[in-house]
């Protein structure tokens, strides 16, 4: 399953019919919960009912209890024996005990009192009178028994009557007669309301879950392909410009705010950066080319003349051609290197004496240099000593460039780093072109010379290896009226 849409689907729809489920399950217990507590409830009523008669010493045979086919009653006594059941119970179960046949309950034991009457039988007929007396007293006060107000207990059994067998619950009630003997009664409640209700709403429940699933997958479906029906033109955007390597085209941006926009108007942004990168990386080899062109061609011109004419050789020029083709060679090299992410190096050094260094080495400038800078402390850098001499090199040889009659630098602290600020009293550049010269290949004056003016790289490189450090290089005007470049790199740690 490869497709978006089929996955946001497939995953809204198993969502929807778990929680669907739950909640389906959860609507049946609480709905079986509910019936099933009122039908005890209902059970209940009827065991109290019967109790009530059976602590009015109410005999067995002549105990209402109701419609014996709803709710079957069955007593039992302290010992468990069936005293009374309903009318045309067959069966029970759930109650404790099976039974459905009233047994006798058992025979009090025998009192010798046959000779206590005396002859005259005066004796017998005043007990049977002290008796009947008795009788009368205890039928007039008939109140002596209760019936339990315990919680009731519950159960789920069966009861057949009068052949039809059902589920009931069966609510137990205690309840003690006059004479002192506790009875149980079990009287139930038929459960098939509950049954057919339960079973009603699951059937519901599962006719409607696939109708439910399908028409969440189906909204799922179109709504996710609406939804992405932009990517899909982006993509197929992105595939004809990889096939017509036309990085000028752009792919369609949808009116939405949402993240699919964005993503058009990112995709956008790559791909003018990627023109930008490539359009400057074609000029740079045509750059490159054109600047490699002219001293080799000047240098094959020198050596065939040399060969022909060893007498006409111009060995300074053949030499100057070869320095010119060697530095070139080494700053398309490093700008390469640069350029693929060579990371600069963790060497700490004093950038003041580096500095002094490149200017003491330096024995060909026609303008001597000025250098101010502290003899020691708050002047370290970390960075690769190289690169960073590279750096000042190419801002001295600028300076030397176009200076008239001085060169200074100045090594000082300045907010957490060190500045290197290189000046001269030339031309200066003009504001509008401070940051073109920092291109590759640029340079401003057009009437100058090849071999004086250079090939245009030496700024370029230098701003690359100052950003690369953590730094940067700017052109401001100068107090004397030429430029001042001034390179900060952060300051050693």
């Amino acid at each position: 399953m490869r497709s978006v849409r089929a996955r946001a689907a497939l995953g809204a729809t198993v969502v929807v019919a778990l929680a669907l489920t739950a909640a389906g399950l959860a609507v049946l217990l609480v709905l079986r919960a509910n019936l099933t507590d009122q039908a005890g409830l209902q059970a209940e009523v009827v065991a109290r009912e019967v109790a009530g008669q059976l602590a009015l010493d109410v005999p067995y045979d002549k105990l209402e209890t109701g419609d014996e086919e709803d709710h079957p009653v069955q007593v039992t006594d302290e010992d468990g024996r069936v005293v009374a059941v309903s009318k045309d119970l067959d069966a029970i179960s759930g109650t404790g005990t099976g039974h459905v046949t009233p047994q006798p309950p058992p025979a009090p034991s025998a009192s010798g009192g046959g000779d206590g009457g005396g002859e005259d039988g005066g004796g017998d007929r005043h007990g049977g009178e002290d008796r009947d007396d008795d009788d009368a007293a205890a039928s007039a006060d008939p109140g002596r028994g209760e019936v339990s107000t315990d919680d009731p207990g519950f159960t789920n059994g069966t009861a057949t009557v009068d052949g039809d067998r059902a589920d009931y619950r069966f609510a137990s009630v205690e309840a003690t007669n006059s004479a002192g003997l506790t009875l149980t009664v079990h009287a139930g409640a038929p459960l098939a309301a509950e049954q057919r209700a339960v079973a009603s709403v699951r059937g519901a429940m599962l006719a409607g879950l696939p109708v439910v699933l399908l028409v969440v997958a189906g909204v799922t479906w179109l709504v996710t392909r609406r939804a992405l029906r932009p990517v899909e033109g982006i993509r197929r955007e992105m595939a004809a410009i990889t096939a017509s390597e036309d990085l000028s085209r752009r792919v369609p941006e949808p009116g939405s705010r949402d993240e699919i926009a964005r993503l058009a108007r990112t995709t956008n942004e790559t791909l003018t950066a990627l023109e930008a990168s490539v359009d400057r990386q074609r000029r740079f080899v045509a750059d490159a080319s054109h600047e490699l062109r002219s001293p080799i061609a000047s240098l094959r011109t020198q050596l065939e003349v040399g060969a022909a004419h060893p007498e006409l050789l111009d060995v300074t020029g053949a030499v100057a051609d070869t320095v010119r083709l060697q530095a070139l060679a080494a700053d398309l090299l490093l700008l390469a290197r640069l350029d693929a992410g060579e990371r600069p190096g963790k060497a700490r050094l004093d950038l003041g004496a580096l500095v002094r260094e490149e200017v003491s080495q330096r024995t060909g400038d026609r303008i001597p240099v000025t250098v101010s800078a502290a003899e020691s402390g708050g002047l370290e850098v970390t960075g690769s000593r190289g690169q960073l001499a590279r750096v000042i090199g190419n801002l001295l040889d600028n300076a030397e460039r176009h200076a008239e009659r001085s060169v200074a630098v100045l090594v000082r602290g300045e907010r957490g780093g060190v500045v290197v600020a290189v000046t001269d009293d030339g031309a200066g550049v003009p504001e509008a072109e401070r940051e073109r010269i920092f291109e590759r290949f640029v340079r401003l004056d057009d009437a100058r010379t090849r071999d004086d003016g250079g090939a245009g790289l030496g700024l370029a490189i230098a701003r690359d290896v100052a950003v690369r450090h953590g730094g940067r290089l700017a052109v401001t005007g100068a107090a004397e009226g030429g430029a001042r470049f001034e390179l900060w790199l952060p300051g050693a740690r």
